[in-house]
């Protein structure tokens, strides 16, 4: 026979136990709208129709998000709208200068004009805030999905956005923030 002291004990211990794992579910990803991209980017960007994912990306300790987008004009609302336009793609293959290489057609036609969006999170509201700590425009991508996962880099993890990259080879490939800027590696052939 169990005594009520104990019935009492196991039911403010299965409470307590329920409230700690109702804190703990995770949440889904975030619904992000043009209207947002358009206010936070300026209006020549629009969604592609991948989600946008989160992720500490500058390893602050405060949510980042990056946000798959079309921007026919990147460097036009670059100053108005307080981003900065990155090209670590082609910077990894010797010449990285958004205001020239922004202006190169891409011969993928479907993906031409694919951009990152990346807010970096300031404050309690992180990503959200009405003044984030910084905001990046990634030109000049080839991706066709991204993630988000941690990369080891000097027996450090990062958070860092890997993409499968257009086009026949395959290829994988993955943007990190070294601490000062956004920079693009290979990482090989994704076996399929």
């Amino acid at each position: 026979m169990t005594s009520p002291r104990f019935v009492i004990c196991l039911l403010t211990a299965a409470f307590a136990l329920g409230t700690t794992l109702q804190g703990q579910t995770s949440s889904p990803n975030p619904t992000i709208t043009n209207e947002f991209v358009t206010q936070a980017f300026g209006s020549n960007c629009v969604l592609v129709g991948m989600p946008a994912l989160e992720g500490d990306f500058n390893d602050d300790g405060v949510q980042d998000i990056v946000i798959p987008a079309r921007c026919t004009s990147p460097m036009m609302d670059e100053g108005e709208n307080q981003y900065k336009v990155v090209d670590p793609y082609d910077a990894f293959f010797g010449f990285g200068n958004p205001k020239l290489t922004t202006q190169f057609a891409s011969t993928d036609l479907e993906h031409r004009g694919y951009s990152l969006l990346i807010i970096h999170g300031a404050g309690p509201q992180a990503w959200r805030s009405p003044n984030p700590a910084a905001k990046f425009m990634i030109v000049n991508t080839p991706f066709k999905q991204i993630y988000v996962k941690r990369l080891k880099l000097r027996r450090k993890l990062h958070t860092a956005i890997f993409m499968d990259e257009t086009g026949e080879s395959g290829m994988a490939s993955v943007i990190f923030w070294d601490g000062r800027k956004y920079r693009y590696q290979p990482m090989g052939s994704n076996m399929e």
